[in-house]
């Protein structure tokens, strides 16, 4: 709960975005490395996108389920160390032990079993981390806010991409399973650090007495009814839903599509290269969108990100010299750090007060929803390759530019509440 008799320093805004950084090196390094080479020790070469696919999307649909239930729960607790911090801890310690799993799987579906549990315990934890900044930050700040957020977000995601490209890397070279534990242990380590640090540092203030409890029927009712009444928050999710499926697209097939389409040498060192060019687009974008959220509005920034989007993807269907992607990439990136930034501003002002980790969930909703159905492309992908080498992935490409396009333009549908 927001407590406008503490002013909000510079250092509270790494305080309450640090576990941010943990949650999307874990998910970078499994869907973009670990993953995409560690099914190909369980399924046929001609099926690995639709595996891919299907698994990601199986787990991510928990993710919708998980983030906003977990969100209202917390909304109403009342434990007096804070309504957000027991379910980081819980989740994020659930999330260190399921982590091995990976290595210890001797199947496709024990690696599915897994997945779908580490889904499970990170949005137990990221539902209610998400309501720190309209919890505890300022309306003024919160354009700021959100981009630090989204800045540790990218370094989380790419800070880990060389360590686990050559780890993974030479694991598949030589199929020695220490390189895969190394990997592992290296993000079980990420997220025990994060987790404590968030658990011991932010401060939050204790629960306002009689608050009301949260039961499982009556959250999804009441989540599903807010969904359907509020015209805003449909729009919003439907447009943040199409712009992540694009990102998604491009991020979870990268690995594939260089080594199949672009014909590079090593694909998880290209595939490494391809998102630190999106990174470097990402933190040049992050710290002036958030100046100009505040400044102009979230819906300009956003919409003129989407569509930069859209052209950078556009200059990957055209070309397949691996110097012109990488530009790409980081047009791409450029796109999404600017995006991530001025609509989860956007998303900070739809919510109610009360109800900042169950309306931020349902907006997130729209994230797991977009990472989920962007997976769905992989059978369509493996359909059209069968037919013509290369062609199911410039279907792919294409699709992804009408993503990024029709999502910036269902931006104008959003308004933004007067206070």
């Amino acid at each position: 709960m927001l407590n406008e008799n503490v002013p909000f320093r510079r250092r509270d805004y790494l305080k309450i975005t640090i576990f941010g950084f943990a949650l999307t090196a874990v998910w970078q390094s499994l869907h973009t490395i670990i993953l995409p080479l560690r099914l190909l020790d369980f399924v046929a070469e001609a099926q690995k996108n639709t595996y891919l696919g299907l698994m990601t999307l199986a787990g991510l649909l928990l993710a919708m389920f998980v983030q906003p239930v977990a969100g209202a729960i917390s909304d109403r607790s009342g434990f007096q160390w804070g309504r957000r911090r027991p379910f980081i801890l819980i989740g994020g310690i659930a999330a260190i032990f399921i982590i091995p799993g990976f290595g210890l799987a001797g199947s496709f579906i024990a690696v599915f079993i897994i997945y779908s549990l580490l889904q499970v315990s990170t949005n137990v934890a990221q539902g209610p981390y998400q309501a720190f900044i309209p919890d505890m930050v300022p309306g003024d700040k919160r354009g700021l806010a959100s981009g630090v957020k989204a800045l540790l977000e990218i370094v989380g995601g790419v800070s880990l991409l060389g360590v686990t490209s050559l780890f993974m890397g030479k694991y598949s070279a030589t199929g020695s399973g220490n390189w895969l534990w190394l990997t592992l242990g290296l993000l079980g380590l990420i997220m025990l650090i994060t987790t404590l640090a968030t658990v011991i540092v932010v401060k939050e203030a204790a629960p306002a007495a009689g608050r009301l409890k949260a039961t499982l029927l009556g959250t999804l009712f009441t989540t599903a009814r807010e969904v359907l009444s509020r015209r805003e928050i449909r729009w919003f999710l439907a447009s943040r839903m199409l712009v992540y499926m694009a990102f998604t697209t491009i991020q979870q097939f990268a690995l594939y599509f260089l080594r199949d389409v672009v014909g590079v040498a090593d694909p998880a060192a290209a595939t490494r290269n391809f998102l630190i060019s999106a990174v470097a687009g990402m933190l040049l974008a992050v710290w002036p969108a958030g100046f100009l959220s505040d400044r102009i509005g979230r819906r300009p920034v956003t919409i003129s990100s989407g569509l930069i989007g859209a052209l950078g993807v556009g200059i990957i269907a055209l070309s397949r010299e691996y110097g012109t992607i990488l530009w790409a990439a980081g047009i791409i990136g450029l796109a999404m750090g600017a995006f991530n930034t001025a609509n989860w501003a956007l998303a900070t002002d739809l919510v109610a007060r009360g109800e900042e980790a169950r309306h931020l969930g349902i907006a997130n909703i729209a994230t797991a929803g977009g990472a989920a159905l962007a997976r769905g492309i992989g059978p369509v992908i493996d359909y059209f390759n069968r037919r013509e080498p290369g062609l199911g992935y410039d279907v792919m490409l294409l699709v992804c530019v009408a993503y990024f396009v029709i999502g910036s333009a269902l931006v104008l549908k959003i308004k933004r509440p007067s206070s």
